[in-house]
This record gives structure tokens, sequence and C-alpha cells, in this order.
């Protein structure tokens, strides 16, 4: 299949784009320069050079494509736009189609809030619009255009980790500088957390499947505090464990809006995945193996 993915050049889009190189589809990735677009060749994407904000640039590389993935997020004050504009592109793009079309779009367990220690799941989907509302609206939209010529999927994942980074970048790169690892709060909390790996293989699995007009959580079943693994981001980045606490005023100041999401306390099963895909998480969880985690995360800065 022809597949077109937005944030090729990005940390989940562009194991996602790889993912389905190496599976031997022709994969299509947006960049925004030649540089990164040099870099998308070296894995054997193909770059078309443009801009989210510019749908003439990728219009016609992404009507070719049989598949329409969007990782892309740009964090700035265009991010809703973007994101709107984006996918009501891919849906004039699929409507006018000669052939069915499918459309991944990338959400985030965040919009779950605060679950505590009872887990939920996709069926609990739409009960909250945590932190940004806007994206449950979008992802209303792609499942709703689902039907005989589009075929809308959402994926929710967790906190992504490994290859060079996710939110547990944010410890390595404390750690290297000297500093403690950043914790808001006293860190008993639990993240829902993937491994960026096992999460692009969720992805090829939906597009390669028949299933259509469905939302899928994408986490493994660790459950380690966000203590223990900042700790363990910190041992393996050589501060022995060093953690450095914030209040939720702090974490507000060095980390905006992401940081109400680093504070909350999560259980998000992805028990249908594995029901309707034979997708299972391959990595256990961070701390385990947050040495190699770290010396990937390390090889990746640029020089």
């Amino acid at each position: 299949m022809k597949i077109f993915v937005t944030g090729a050049t990005g940390y989940i889009g562009g194991a996602v784009a790889e993912a389905f190189a190496r599976r031997g589809h022709s994969v299509f990735g947006l960049a925004r320069s030649r540089e990164k677009a040099r870099a998308l060749e070296a894995r054997e994407i193909v770059p078309v050079l443009g801009e989210m904000k510019k749908p003439d640039t990728y219009s016609e590389a992404a009507s070719e494509a049989q598949v329409l993935i969007h990782c892309a997020a740009e964090y700035s004050a265009d991010y809703e736009s973007l994101d709107r504009l984006t996918v009501q592109t891919f849906l004039e793009l699929a409507k006018k189609a000669k052939a069915p079309r499918t459309i991944l779009y990338t959400s985030g367990v965040w919009l779950y809030g605060d679950t505590g220690s009872i887990a939920v799941d996709e069926s609990e989907a739409f009960e909250s619009s945590f932190l940004i509302p806007w994206r449950a609206q979008h992802e209303k939209k792609v499942l709703e255009a689902s039907g005989a010529t589009v075929r809308g999927l959402v994926v929710r994942p967790g906190c992504v980790y490994g290859g060079r980074g996710g939110l547990t970048g944010i410890w390595f790169g404390a750690a290297d500088g000297g500093k403690g690892a950043p914790v808001i709060g006293e860190g008993q909390n639990r993240w829902a957390m993937i491994h960026v790996e096992d999460l692009a293989d969720l992805y090829l699995r939906l597009a390669e499947s028949n299933v259509s007009g469905e939302l899928f959580n994408a986490t493994d079943r660790s459950r380690f505090t966000v203590l223990e693994m900042a700790k363990a981001a910190s041992i393996a980045a050589g501060r022995g464990g060093e953690i450095k606490r914030l209040t939720p005023q702090e974490g507000e100041a060095a980390f905006g809006a992401m940081a109400k999401g680093m504070a909350l306390d999560q259980h998000v099963d992805s028990s249908k995945a594995v029901r309707l895909l034979g997708w299972n998480p391959r990595f256990g969880g961070f701390p385990e193996h947050a040495d190699r985690f770290y010396a990937a995360w390390k090889a990746a800065k640029p020089a």
C-alpha cells in the first residue's frame, strides 16, 4: 500500500513511517526542509516537501495514498487550528478518492483525565476531554466519517518512551545537565506507558486490518510510579537516582500546560487492541531497561 504520514520526521511519526517501510509498503513522509527530507530518504521513506498549514504542498501525494496517518503535533499557538486543518484535508481527500481510504488519527490518553487505580477502556473515551478538549472533537470527526469509502481510526497512545525520547527524555536531560530528574508532587502517581516500537506496530496492524470506526488505546501493562521511573532514569544517566520534586506551580512554570498531564494518575486498558488485532506490547515498562533507553536517547542527540 501507499502510506502518507504527517510528522514522519518526528518522534512518533518517524517510528510509524519506518515500521511501514520495513513491512514493504511505499511510505511518503511530510518534511519541512531539505535536510529533513534527506533524513527520510536515508530511512527509505519518500519525502514530500511541505507544511501542514499549506495543504496544497502535500495534497497530491496524500491523495494517491491508501492510508493517511496524522502523527504531527505542532506545539505552538497554531496547534489546534493546524490539527483541524489536517483532519479536514484528509477527510476531503478521502471522500474525493475513487477507492477506499483509511485515516489514522493520533490522540492521547491524557483525554481520560485522572483515573486513579481503576482502569478505563475505550467505552469511556468521550466521558472526559481533559487538557485538550478540541482533540476529542477531531477524534469524533475521523470516526464519524467511517463508511463505505472511508475507514476512520483513532489511536490514543500512553506516554511514549524509547529511542530518541518522549517524556522520559525530560529526566535524561535533567540528569545530563547535573540536575535531579523532575517529578511533580510526590511521584506516587502512575503514567500509562508505551514503547515507541510497540506503538508503531499497532498502527501497522490497524492499517492492515478491516477494522473501521474504532478508537484504540495503546499502553503496556506496566504500573510503575512516576517516582520509580524518574529514579531509574537518573541512575541510568549517572546521577544516582537524584530527584527534584516540583510543586504544581513550579511544574507549570517549567513545562507549561503539559504539567497538568504529567501530574495525572492513570490506569488505561488496551485489551481491545489485543482482542481485535492480536497486538501485544513486547516491552514491559521503562525502569527495567532504563540504561538502554538512556543510551539510545543520548546517541540520538545532535552532536
